[in-house]
């Protein structure tokens, strides 16, 4: 495969990861006004899971092709991607981003415990079945802990479902959008674990870096998309629930279920040592900027944004 071929199908694979990642994002947004789900639950329960599908698809495909090291590096460059880039642009536009709910205050504790995880597990030099299920329990620790603090986030459909047909019959348009949306994101990251394994043919670059830093960036569109809408809608809360709840799938749903199909097995930490220096650095950065005055102003966003370019530099 010629090296124009590999990168128009890692463009075009990224372009129907956004496209797609749009319509995910609106139509869950509309299924939960039809649900009349709370904000901050919804971005965390719906559009972060929605976003890391993506990332979940490249987890699944590079496991069952045997390269889980691509997945790993996706899941520690997303997450460092999220963190930096994602928040310093949103709180840029917002003019800050205020983090003085209760809410988003303690999940911004257990999200960065979680994110920081994967590199616990790697230090034995490999991330196994048994791992994958630790990261399972994870999140199932978070869940319970964010249904803890919100006594009851749903309400009952059955008064939306009598307003008539009109709004049943645009609930399950709904689905279907968003059923079409996630078969588009699953070929879309086919297409971009396809063209990440043959670039690095063609470069000095390993997979996992590979993973780290081009896979990353071109699945983490999604989530910049949704923030940027959210911002729009001015829907501070709901940004912070989607960033912090694509970290929390992406460092336990997308790379438990990898190792759960391929475990993975490092044999020369090299490709790695940036990614997790970087993993590391972009938690403390983000824990204190999101601790002091409990927001993140434009100061602030600048330095993670000062983060993000290094580490893309280095990189």
């Amino acid at each position: 495969m010629s090296l124009w071929l590999i990168t128009l199908i890692f463009i075009l694979s990224s372009i129907a990861l956004v496209k797609s990642g749009t319509w995910l994002v609106k139509s869950l947004t509309r299924i939960a006004r039809f649900l009349k789900w709370r904000e901050f639950t919804v971005a965390f329960i719906l559009m972060a899971f929605a976003t890391s599908i993506p990332e979940l698809f490249v987890g699944i495909t590079s496991g069952l092709q045997l390269e889980p090291e691509l997945s790993f590096g996706n899941v520690i460059g997303s997450n460092i991607i999220n963190l930096t880039l994602v928040v310093a642009v949103v709180a840029l536009l917002a003019k800050g981003l205020n983090l003085k709910q209760a809410l988003v205050r303690e999940s911004g504790i257990y999200t960065m415990i979680i994110a920081f995880l994967p590199v616990l597990l790697l230090l034995d030099g490999a991330i196994s079945r048994m791992d994958g299920l630790v990261l399972f329990l994870g999140l199932a620790f978070y869940l319970s802990q964010l249904k803890e603090q919100e006594a009851k986030f749903t309400k009952e459909i059955t008064d939306e479902l009598e307003k008539g047909w009109s709004g049943f019959k645009s609930f399950f348009q709904d689905i279907g959008l968003f059923v079409a949306s996630t078969i588009i994101i699953l070929v879309a990251a086919h297409g971009i674990v396809l063209s990440a394994t043959s670039l690095v043919a063609f470069s000095p670059f390993s997979i996992a870096s590979v993973g780290i830093l081009i896979v990353a960036l071109g699945t983490g569109l999604p989530e910049l998309i949704f923030g940027l809408q959210a911002v729009n809608l001015d829907q501070q809360e709901m940004i912070m629930g989607g960033i912090m709840g694509s970290v929390v799938s992406n460092s336990t749903l997308v790379l438990g279920t990898t190792v759960l199909i391929h475990p993975l097995r490092v044999v020369n930490y090299h490709p790695y040592l940036i990614g997790i220096a970087f993993t590391v650095l972009t938690i403390t950065a983000f824990t204190y900027f999101s601790r002091t005055d409990q927001e993140i102003n434009q100061g602030e966003a600048l330095g993670l944004l000062v983060v993000y370019v290094l580490f893309a530099a280095i990189q």
